[in-house]
Parts: C-alpha cells; structure tokens; sequence
C-alpha cells in the first residue's frame, strides 16, 4: 500500500462553547479559547489517500482531483470564516481541531473513495498551531 498526501491551508475563526454548560465552566475548560469575541488560526490541512497505483497512470489517486475535492468540500467553506456561524456542515458541532478533522473526513470521504477502486481516504490530520495538531484515521487497516 502506498499512501499519498496533499496539504492545504485556510484561514478561519472559532470559539470553544459548549452551549450545555454554563459560562463558568467554558471558561474554566477552554480557557482563552473560550472567547466570547472569537480568536482564529491559520491551519494546515493534510488529506491522506492509501491504496495501489493504477496501472495506467502510476497514480494512487490523481493529486489535481484531490486538490480540488478538498476546495470544494473544505476550504471553500471554510476558508476566512466564523466555523461556529458559517459553515453550514459544522453546525452544532464544537470547532475543537479533534471534531473538525472528523467532520472534514466526512466530508470528503465519499468523493474521494468514488475516484478509485484501488484506493481509500486514508487520514485527515488538522494543525491547528505548529504545536499542535490532531488526527482522524478510522480505518487503520486499509
């Protein structure tokens, strides 16, 4: 199996709200995060495919196809917007880097996995910082 990445950037604010739980409390877990006024990043997207090349192209997955499901699907939607108010697709979700990398795999899964028989969307990995990032990966075993 060989796997194949493409990065992308965008530009997005957020606030860390759970709207279940009472101002004090968002405070206490998010901390600065929690910002009634909203704080934004510059995040680093990374789209992983894994599967064989095709033996007519040499390709796991045509990288110019790629590049523009993610766009569509992610940057397009997301890109210098409020992810709380909007992005239609994260609605009631809470824009953590964990919950978007979910939600952004979910996005593209489908179209991705349409383009080949041969290979699957891998992983969806979200800096948020330089520092800190996270990971969606839920078949593993591909």
């Amino acid at each position: 199996m060989i796997k194949v990445t493409r990065k992308a950037h965008f530009n997005a604010s957020h606030r860390l709200h759970n709207p279940e739980k009472s101002d004090e409390w968002n405070q206490r877990v998010f901390g600065k995060c929690n910002n009634p006024n909203w704080h934004g990043h510059n995040y680093l997207l990374e789209v992983t495919v894994a599967g064989e090349p095709n033996p007519e192209t040499g390709y796991v997955i045509d990288l110019g196809e790629l590049k523009s499901i993610i766009k569509k699907r992610v940057i397009d939607p997301c890109d210098h917007k409020n992810l709380n108010l909007e992005v239609p697709f994260l609605d009631g979700i809470i824009p953590s880097t964990e919950n978007l990398c979910k939600v952004f795999f979910h996005e593209i899964e489908d179209e991705i996995n349409q383009l080949s028989i041969n290979a699957k969307l891998y992983s969806v990995l979200l800096h948020e910082t330089e520092r800190n990032s996270a990971e969606y990966c839920p078949y593993p075993s591909i």
